[in-house]
């Protein structure tokens, strides 16, 4: 009970550290001059979006050291994420991805999606629950993205999501950990309207949380988790208007 109390701290402090690290060390640099790290947010406010890769690097480099293939997912989640930030993608939930993978072409959504499933390969050994664990840990970074649509929502669903991880023994404690250490250090900065994590943040954010819902669960925990998400994704527009209705 004391090493999995130990990997837990151990998650935690090195998830929240390295975010206020990366975000104060590309803050300083701001590659390619700061009006690139900025954005307007839904109230006209300028906000930075440093902590959107520097949660995302984070994020990747904890899980993995949890599970190799946990942090491949984050950083491919928060690859995608990226992409949509430069890019602009506004076409949204997997069917429309889908739609356009059937037409020849590759997206963000189809990406995480793969990235998703090969993660779940990894993380669990029958192949049915190699599914459900790769929709869970897409869906997961879908529905993060879909609540971050003002501020701080994203890292409170970090946050209450994590949690009852935290509660658990073995690779998904250490994994939520890494989730809530990471929603927590950025969480100041993003409910203040200073920062945002953007789709890269988000998007990484979700994929942490899918891959410890992935490790900590077994048949029917995945099972009920997979439905969840994939209601979340069906329902996006509902989920992102109920996001904006919290106080």
């Amino acid at each position: 009970m004391i090493d999995d109390a130990s990997g837990r701290t151990r998650s935690l402090a090195l998830a929240g550290a390295l975010t206020r690290a990366g975000t104060a060390a590309l803050r300083t640099r701001a590659p390619g001059g700061r009006a690139r790290w900025t954005r307007l947010n839904h109230a006209g406010r300028t906000v930075e979006l440093y902590a959107g890769p520097a949660s995302a690097l984070a994020a990747a480099v904890a899980a993995g050291l949890v599970r190799p293939a946990a942090g491949l997912a984050v950083l491919a989640a928060g690859a995608c994420g990226a992409y949509d930030d430069l890019a602009g993608d506004e076409r949204r939930g997997f069917r429309a991805h889908l739609s356009a993978l059937r037409h020849g072409e590759v997206t963000s959504g189809a990406v995480k999606l793969a990235a998703g499933l090969l993660a779940g390969a990894r993380l669990k050994e029958r192949p049915l629950d190699q599914v459900l664990a790769g929709v869970v840990v897409a869906g997961a970074a879908h529905f993060v993205n879909l609540v971050d649509v003002r501020p701080g929502r994203a890292a409170l669903a970090g946050l209450a999501l994590g949690a009852p991880g935290l509660l658990r023994r073995g690779p998904g404690a250490e994994l939520s950990a890494v989730a809530a250490g990471v929603a927590a250090a950025v969480l100041p900065d993003d409910l203040g309207a200073r920062a945002m994590l953007g789709d890269t943040g988000a998007h990484a954010l979700g994929a942490t949380l899918g891959a410890a819902m992935a490790a900590g669960n077994q048949r029917a925990g995945l099972v009920a988790h997979a439905v969840a998400v994939v209601a979340a994704a069906v329902y996006g527009e509902r989920v992102s208007a109920w996001a904006r209705s919290l106080i």
